[in-house]
């Protein structure tokens, strides 16, 4: 273990507050964790050395809240690639027994935001687009969509969040959202970032562990409603062929399944009032479910690149989990004992052959 550790990268992190780097600021960093998910909110939490020479006296270095202070932007940067970008919203400080005092910097992106705005309205006669770009203007976001679906009668947002009720719409048409400076995005997984980061076990991929599992994994998914205009019920099924073009030459979860038994998932909470409202949901319940037949945790050398969403190639792992992944969450670490190193999850449908 202490050879695997000694090589993570060792640089430190560039501190940037109000738009300006802060050497002194970074040269006093002890830890530092910036997570992100699909869910959004992207979050760091950053410690920092609170004692020290301050106007030719021995005291706290950042209580007089002139460097950092609530509100202020902070962004955090490797070299020249951003790891996060956001603005403080939280501050704690820490006296441990026999070490120096610290404060701690907590801090989240723009959809910090939409979490503290809670609501309860109707839209009528709208898509999730629609929904999606009303609540970017309510929080003076740019909308960057790429979001298909059909046009709801009715939506009620009922004593919920901006963030929760925004995640609710994504997740019927099987979107993602995220924030990028001030730029809220939507898109479903196919249409997010193409390329690929490689990593290889052994050299920059530092630990790997992954499953393939049955347990979550339907044959099918069915939601049923019912038609007020045709005055007739919905019956919406999802099958593998939602998930085809994601697999390649990868062996699918949902046709391992099939051979053993058939599983079928009716789902009770959508109540769809048209057949396209219906399949929406059917297939965005099937595709969630099918993505997470093969789920990995790694640990790699510093990477900018792995982003929520993006593609990791992983090699030297074997026939059955080398290839594609996803990248469904993120933690960039940083300490003086390791230097900077990132975490990572992915998931994938399909497992590959074996020679």
């Amino acid at each position: 273990m202490a050879a695997a550790a000694s090589a993570f990268v060792s640089a430190q992190p560039t501190i940037s507050i109000g738009g300006e780097d802060k050497p002194d600021l970074s040269t006093q960093l002890l830890t530092m964790t910036v997570r992100e998910d699909t869910l959004g909110l992207y979050r760091c939490e950053a410690e920092f050395g609170n004692w020290g020479a301050v106007g030719g006296r021995i005291g706290f270095r950042y209580f007089d809240r002139a460097l950092l202070d609530f509100g202020k932007s902070i962004k955090i940067k490797l070299d020249t690639r951003v790891l996060f970008d956001g603005r403080v919203m939280g501050l704690h400080a820490d006296f441990p027994e026999g070490a120096p005092p610290r404060i701690c910097v907590l801090a989240d992106d723009r959809l910090q935001d939409l979490r503290m705005t809670r609501r309860t309205r109707t839209f009528n006669d709208v898509s999730d687009a629609d929904v999606m770009r009303t609540i970017a203007s309510d929080h003076s976001l740019t909308p960057d969509l790429s979001v298909s679906g059909p046009t709801h009668k009715v939506l009620a947002q009922v004593n919920q969040s901006d963030l929760a009720f925004l995640r609710e719409r994504a997740a019927a048409v099987g979107a993602e959202v995220w924030v990028e400076g001030s730029t809220l995005k939507a898109k479903p997984r196919d249409s997010r970032d193409s390329s690929s980061v490689q990593l290889t076990w052994g050299n920059q991929l530092r630990e790997f562990a992954v499953t393939a599992d049955l347990a979550a994994q339907r044959t099918a998914v069915v939601v049923s409603g019912w038609d007020v205009s045709g005055k007739q019920a919905i019956k919406s099924e999802a099958t593998s062929s939602a998930i085809t073009s994601e697999l390649g030459s990868q062996t699918s979860g949902v046709s391992i399944l099939e051979g053993i038994a058939a599983r079928r998932e009716n789902l009770a909470h959508p109540v769809p009032i048209t057949a396209n409202e219906g399949q929406a949901a059917a297939d965005a319940f099937f595709r969630m479910s099918a993505r997470r037949f093969v789920t990995g945790h790694g640990v790699a050398e510093a990477s900018a690149g792995l982003r929520v969403g993006k593609q990791v190639e992983l090699k030297e792992i074997g026939p059955l989990f080398s290839g594609k992944y996803t990248v469904t969450a993120v933690r960039h670490r940083f300490d003086t004992a390791h230097g900077i190193r990132t975490e990572f999850d992915v998931e994938r449908p399909g497992i590959g052959q074996p020679h």
